[in-house]
């Protein structure tokens, strides 16, 4: 073959291992979170030292999710801050503008609602929806109308995923766990980077609440895609300065996350092959993430579904599985836990009397 033709092979089989990434991106920002661009762009000079000015009305937000992070939740209602203008809004339940300006303008509006409504406490089990990276609370198809009608409070957590690193976007989660007051029990669904912010807030925080935590495609171990894409300005423009941490690197942000003390599962989406969907990805994987990469020891439970990475909040065998690890610890239908043991100890088991199996898939 010549040096040419060469070149030739080599760049098809890189479009073809990046194009599972990239379409990934683009259906996670285009049919998973159905919001446009917002130019809803607040001025710091539209607002006063204690509330926000006469033009401050309900209207209905224009997206930008990108923006926002969650600071608190109420009964469906939300104060969020813009990482921008570093200015506040609240939306209600369905999403519309009820107050914008300071933190403490929106929390005066949201107790003047709460003793209007006669809101009884939050009480019961809330289940916190964590998104992953260029992805917003919306990417999670019918999972939270399930948990809904299931009694739980479904807690959609939006956080600006690509404008700053994984330890800030802990942060947003660490307001938003302590505004849940009066909950008794809460359990957490993430997807892909989603899971790693809760273990970077775990290395500083911790909350005898949570339960339970099920994660979805979380590059435990690192993404390889985001080694390959890392200095590619596109890339870096896209996914900001968290899409840096996401690489494979023995010494980086990933390797120094504690794994969770509550219990939690793990479920990676699979093609059942040697190869996987991305050639570019050693063994198998989801098109983004591999299999092994997900593999977290201390699991309770893991197992895998035929999905590609960015569909894997929206499948419905995934929601089953998410909703039966919640009520009874196990993701699978038959009640057997498949867990995910450490290396080492799976090779003292093998090593010493009588070989025990990993149990692990």
């Amino acid at each position: 073959m010549s040096q040419r033709n060469r070149w030739r092979a080599t760049g098809r089989t890189l479009l073809a291992g990046l194009l599972p990434a990239l379409l990934g991106v683009l259906a996670g920002a285009a049919a998973a979170d159905d919001q446009p661009a917002d130019d809803e762009v607040v001025p710091m000079s539209s607002t006063t030292d204690d509330q926000p000015t006469r033009w401050n009305v309900s209207l209905p937000t224009l997206g930008g999710r990108q923006l926002w992070g969650d600071v608190a939740f109420d009964h469906g209602w939300r104060i969020q801050h813009n990482i921008l203008t570093n200015t506040y809004r609240l939306l209600d339940a369905n999403d519309i503008r009820q107050a914008w300006g300071t933190l403490e303008a929106c929390q005066q509006t949201l107790a003047r609602v709460r003793q209007e409504q006669q809101w009884e406490p939050m009480s019961g089990t809330a289940v916190i929806l964590i998104h992953g990276i260029v992805r917003s609370s919306k990417s999670f198809g019918a999972m939270p109308k399930m948990l809904t009608e299931a009694g739980y409070t479904v807690v959609g957590f939006d956080y600006p995923s690509t404008r700053v690193p994984i330890p800030e976007c802990a942060g947003y989660f660490d307001k938003l766990v302590e505004s849940l007051e009066g909950v008794d029990e809460i359990h957490v669904v993430a997807h892909s980077m989603g899971g790693l912010v809760v273990r970077a807030w775990l290395a500083e925080h911790q909350d005898p609440r949570i339960k339970r935590m099920v994660m979805l495609g979380v590059p435990n171990n690192g993404a390889r895609m985001a080694n390959l894409l890392r200095d590619w300005t596109l890339f870096k423009a896209v996914f900001g300065p968290a899409g840096q941490q996401l690489v494979e690197d023995p010494e980086g942000l990933l390797e120094k996350l504690p794994a969770p003390e509550f219990e939690y599962a793990i479920v990676a989406g699979s093609r059942g092959t040697a190869k996987g969907f991305n050639p570019l990805i050693p063994g198998d994987d989801d098109g983004t993430v591999s299999v092994e990469s997900t593999r977290l020891p201390g699991a309770a439970d893991f197992m895998t579904v035929p999905v590609l990475h960015t569909f894997l909040p929206r499948d419905r065998r995934v929601i089953d599985a998410v909703m039966r690890f919640l009520q009874t610890g196990t993701l699978h239908a038959d009640g057997e836990r498949r867990p995910v043991i450490a290396q080492e100890t799976v090779e003292q088991a093998s090593s010493g009397p009588g070989e025990q199996s990993s149990g692990a898939e």
